[in-house]
């Protein structure tokens, strides 16, 4: 496969289980994947996330904390529709990033303005138990991080195979 792909670890460490995709991509980081693939721990880097989605990424997969009402640790595989409301750009000067946060379908949002041609994105979430203040993950998280680094590297490999 010569099409590049971005694995983005994102959330805030410091709330709790938010951290998850920052463990998951500290973990994929140690794994010997193709040299098409790129790990990276964004954090909160919003903007740093969306320049490097531009810079010829065919496939985005990023990996963060998901809450959609299933039990903690419950781990999905989502492709966003980047029509949808909410991923559209937002408007007014100053109104795409918090500086202090990390808005995944801003980021998805403002790739048309940046000329990105990801033509794949999918999120690997995972349901949090709690994303107050406070560093590290619940037990129900930690336990999900092996089968998300599995997901993620089941994903890779179904793009080598297409």
């Amino acid at each position: 496969m010569n099409q590049r792909v971005l694995v983005a670890g994102v959330g805030n460490i410091f709330l709790g289980d938010d951290g998850f995709g920052v463990e998951v991509a500290n973990r994929l980081a140690k794994c010997d994947l193709p040299e098409w693939v790129t790990v990276a721990d964004y954090g909160i880097s919003g903007m740093h996330l969306a320049y490097d989605l531009a810079s010829d990424v065919h496939t985005a997969i990023l990996v963060d904390a998901m809450p959609r009402g299933d039990q903690p640790g419950t781990v999905y595989v989502v492709e966003p529709d980047r029509e949808a409301p909410g991923t559209q750009r937002p408007a007014g000067p100053g109104a795409f990033f918090d500086g202090h946060g990390m808005q995944p379908d801003v980021v998805l949002g403002m790739l048309d303005t940046l000329g990105a041609a990801v033509s794949k994105v999918l999120i690997v979430g995972c349901e949090p138990a709690s994303v107050d203040y406070g560093i590290g993950l619940s037990e129900p998280v930690i336990a999900a991080i092996d089968q998300a680094v599995q997901v993620v590297l089941d994903l890779i490999e179904n793009l080598t195979d297409s």
